[in-house]
């Protein structure tokens, strides 16, 4: 047994439980990707409203995000893990309380609480990198998020299952579903030994300042690459279905089809990004993946039919693993133990900053500018990130 092993338990099986968490709380994810807006559309009468309530669930996310990191390394990863899994329970009763009543100020705040709860799960992946060797941290983030591959299929699934088990009040018992699985999470994570954090505030102070730290191009451009890719791949995800249902004619069944092919392009790859990064580099990763999003934007800009959205949706799933797994795994690389807290925790501020403002965006634009001027935009700031990437990349090679 290895001297982490004695600290954290097998490796394979703690990473097994936390796939298997991220399975459970991935596929609320998808669930409300596939009906948030949906739902909100039964409650308000102007559709530029419709994506307001995920909009609050990840501005609830980025708010979160340092308190989260915070609070996962003063009192331990499995506590906090568990009490962010936990916080899910009663949010998503308030929802399915909401839908029944068609409150949507309720129905806000429920979202608000489960972007909360996602903020702690967001970070699975650092507990996978914090507890393996230098030479395993991207496989082990990779396979963490494979266990996402399932919630591609459970979440839509589910949406579809449930979305009319109380007669007249739509998807009412799809949220009482999603209850459920956060309480399966909560049972998986109770079963983790993950590495220990740097739980004492004074020692945490150790380090290089914060200042040095914004400084330091192998912490800054990894939350770069990680904050665009995620931006873009929320923009295009959460305008899809409300473009495909309202502009394109389009059934909720394609949208929910569209939005399961997604979620599967985003863990599928997971199976195999950790072996192209150690064989192409992280950098070269997270450019292909930018390129691939750059690639959908291309396929949205030639057609509406349910094809068009399914391709373009699997290239910005695949886009946006490739390119937030690089990024991840370039930052679990450049901090220090005693800077874990402050890195990942101002890394989900800024990943969750921007794509709380893409997701405000996405319903906005889709009103005001439509559907294909959407795609138009993604091209450029696509592009700007693979350049960073390269410009990077020569300043590091050797002269």
């Amino acid at each position: 047994m290895t001297d982490m092993e004695s600290k954290t338990g097998s490796p394979l099986r703690n990473i097994g439980l936390l796939a298997m968490s991220q399975a459970a709380l991935g596929s609320n994810q998808a669930i409300l990707g596939a009906i948030a807006s949906l739902t909100t559309i039964t409650m308000v009468a102007d559709k530029r409203f419709s994506t307001v309530p995920v909009s609050l669930m990840i501005i609830g996310a980025a708010l979160m995000t340092g308190p989260a990191a915070w609070l996962i390394h003063s009192l331990g990863r499995r506590t906090g893990f568990m009490l962010g899994a936990g916080a899910a329970i009663p949010a998503a009763l308030l929802a399915a309380y909401a839908a029944l009543t068609g409150n949507i100020w309720l129905f806000g705040l429920a979202l608000a609480v489960l972007g909360a709860s996602s903020a702690f799960a967001n970070q699975y992946r650092f507990a996978a990198a914090d507890s393996v060797p230098e030479a395993l941290k991207a496989r082990a983030i990779s396979w963490v998020l494979f266990g996402g591959v399932l919630s591609g299929f459970i979440g839509p699934w589910m949406s579809i299952l449930t979305k009319d088990l109380i007669p007249g009040r739509t998807f009412t018992g799809t949220y009482l579903a999603m209850a459920a699985l956060a309480a399966v999470a909560v049972a998986l994570l109770s079963q983790t030994q993950l590495a220990p954090t740097v739980r004492r505030t004074e020692d945490r102070k150790g380090g290089r300042p914060l200042v040095v730290l914004l400084r330091t191009p192998s912490i800054i451009i990894p939350m770069l690459t990680a904050a665009v890719s995620y931006a873009l791949m929320v923009l295009v995800m959460v305008a899809a279905p409300v473009a495909m249902v309202y502009l394109c004619g389009l059934t909720t069944e394609d949208a929910a089809l569209a939005i399961q092919w997604h979620v599967v392009a985003m863990f599928a790859p997971s199976f195999v990004t950790g072996g192209v990064i150690s064989k192409i580099g992280a950098q070269l990763t997270a450019a292909i993946g930018l390129l691939l999003i750059a690639g959908a934007a291309l396929v949205n800009l030639n057609g509406i039919t349910v094809m068009h959205f399914v391709v373009s949706l699997v290239l910005v799933g695949v886009g946006w693993n490739f390119g937030f797994i690089a990024s991840t795994a370039m930052l679990a690389s450049a901090y220090r133990p005693e800077e874990a807290a402050r890195v990942q925790g101002l890394n989900e501020q800024v990943v969750f900053g921007v794509m709380a403002l893409a997701s405000i965006a996405s319903g906005l634009l889709l009103e005001l500018i439509g559907w294909q001027s959407i795609n138009v935009l993604v091209l450029p700031v696509s592009t700007a990130g693979v350049l960073v990437l390269g410009l990077w990349q020569l300043r590091r090679a050797p002269s």
